[in-house]
């Protein structure tokens, strides 16, 4: 049974549900045989790996951005990783009026450009044969009809014996048609003895509190919630996966990981990319609810969290939920106007190339108020972390893509080597999830000479120089944990809500400042640098300041 969501907007309390535990499937184990091996080198070296059962993936949106440059990618490379069966199949469903074979050309053509692994051509051959399209209208129920009929036909084809998986891959506004006209069609039922149905749901899941509280609700209308996995890619990434077991499988670092020995954590999300011609989006999202609400957040709860009583999804589930309530809310208005900084990025110059100002891009406002940098300080107001900030900031138009969670550990006690020629940094452990995946750790070593001097030194791990084989894509890892029903690394109803209960008082207060004009809380800052002065004021008023990337 789950806690009872609370409410951080305004003393409302949300009504706590009881969930029953998803039941166990045994996934098909197959230990890779020696021919196997030679077969498919990818396999070679494994000793146990989880293939999922045979399914139907049918993708929602399927001719658009998402299905191009992220999930049929990642399908193809489960397929060449031998981790789809060979009798499950993928069923584009969009508006065009395509042939199977036209939609397996687009999605070669697709694959060729954003795989991360060369296309081969006997491997796509073999895969393009799994590969079908069903054209409909999302609002049209005799669509969803034959869609069923479609999906029962592949059922008795190719044997995947009932089990769906449906990926909304289309615009929220999209989400409440497609999910009734499932029910209505059927589809959102799971069948008698072991066949499933999932649905995975990309975000924003929301836009505030109030809608994702609607959209939980309009969503258990019809599928049960073990059965819904909202997706947030960030949660594939491979650093992100391996925080868990670099804090749970060794045990040097948790017994210093809360606040007698951490300072502070730092976590940082930054883009050198504007906003590539998603105007009308960013105009309503901007980087809080884009960026902070979703991925931070999460980032956050996985770092603060306490071990969980075993990697079960709803144990670990249960305890992220438990991070987010214990986050002291900003709210009133002068907290928010203390611990929050938000910005907007101006002209200014790029890897030596001049780029405009956000409210010179297309479908933007010239008077737009939208945040395009955020930086926040809270609290986590439990016994591990009670009195060390978490400081986030993310932005657009920063001087590079860094993804870094940085854990700055406090000063010894006692300073014995002041007479050293440089005072030593404190320790400082640096977990980078993009673009080059690793850990870094940094402590005080001694310079090899005479007299003593004390410097820092980094000992840096990466995944690319450790590490034979490619990671794979965060779609990759979500896709097939979808299909295995493992719903560890996917948001729960209350998750979302929780993270939605911190974002929402800060962006109701931002509306109703903006209601006057520009308001003076909203920085700007030139394009190449990292964010606006209030930013770095934000910590060095604690005596602190942001780590360089």
């Amino acid at each position: 049974m789950s806690l009872p969501t609370r409410n951080r907007v305004r003393g409302l309390t949300a009504p706590g549900t009881t969930r029953e535990a998803p039941p166990r499937r045994l996934s098909r184990l197959k230990p890779p045989t020696a021919d196997r091996n030679l077969e498919n080198p990818l396999r070679e070296g494994l000793i146990l790996e989880k293939v999922p059962e045979p399914s139907s993936t049918v993708i929602f949106g399927a001719t658009g951005d998402l299905a191009h440059r992220k999930i049929l990618p990642a399908l193809y490379n489960l397929h060449r990783a031998g981790l789809l069966p060979p009798e499950s199949k993928v069923l584009g469903f969009a508006r065009r009026d395509y042939t199977d074979e036209h939609y397996r050309e687009e999605m070669l053509a697709a694959v060729q450009e954003h795989s991360r692994s060369p296309v081969e051509p006997a491997i796509w051959e073999e895969f393009a044969r799994r590969i079908h399209y069903q054209q409909g209208e999302f609002g049209d129920f005799k669509s969803f009809r034959a869609l069923a009929e479609r999906l029962e036909a592949l059922d008795a084809e190719s044997g995947t014996r009932g089990n769906r998986l449906f990926y909304l891959a289309t615009p929220p506004s999209t989400y409440i048609q497609i999910i009734n006209n499932l029910g209505g069609a059927g589809l959102a039922q799971e069948g008698r003895g072991h066949s499933w149905g999932r649905i995975v749901i990309e975000k924003p899941f929301g836009f505030d509190l109030e809608s994702a509280r609607r959209l939980n609700h309009d969503v258990r209308e019809v599928f049960d919630e073990r059965q819904v996995y909202r997706i947030d890619h960030y949660l594939g990434k491979e650093t992100v996966r391996n925080l868990l077991v670099f804090r749970f499988a060794n045990g040097i670092f948790e017994p210093v990981w809360n606040r007698r020995y951490v300072d502070h954590v730092q976590i940082t999300v930054g883009e050198d990319l504007g906003i590539e011609g998603r105007g009308d989006f960013y105009e309503e999202a901007g980087a809080i609810r884009d960026i902070i609400q979703n991925h931070m957040l999460q980032l956050l709860s996985l770092v603060a969290m306490e071990p969980p009583i075993n990697f079960d999804a709803e144990a670990l589930r249960d305890e992220k939920v438990r991070v987010l309530k214990a986050l002291d809310p900003l709210w009133p208005e002068e907290r928010i106007r203390e611990d929050v900084v938000r910005g907007q990025y101006a002209p200014g110059w790029i890897g030596g190339v001049a780029v405009h100002g956000y409210r010179e891009e297309g479908e933007v406002d010239p008077q737009s108020t939208t945040n395009t940098f955020v930086a926040l300080k809270v609290e986590v107001q439990n016994w591990r972390w009670a009195d060390v900030p978490f400081y986030l900031r993310t932005g657009k138009r920063l001087p590079k893509r860094a993804t870094e969670i940085a854990i700055q550990f406090k000063r010894p006690p006692l300073m014995l080597f002041r007479d050293a020629s440089a005072d030593p940094e404190p320790n400082l452990l640096a977990l980078r999830i993009q673009p080059d995946e690793g850990i870094l750790l940094r402590f005080a070593a001694k310079v090899p000479e005479l007299g003593l001097d004390v410097r820092s030194v980094n000992m840096d791990f990466t995944y690319g120089t450790s590490f034979t084989t490619d990671a794979p894509e965060a779609y990759e890892t979500l896709l097939l944990d979808a299909m295995l029903g493992d719903a560890s690394l996917f948001t729960r109803a209350d998750e979302v809500e929780a993270a939605w209960g911190i974002v929402t008082p800060i962006t109701y207060a931002w509306s109703e400042w903006d209601r006057d004009g520009t308001p003076e809380d909203l920085h700007p800052y030139e394009a190449g640098t990292w964010g606006p002065d209030a930013a770095d004021r934000l910590v060095e008023r604690d005596g602190r300041r942001w780590r360089r990337l």
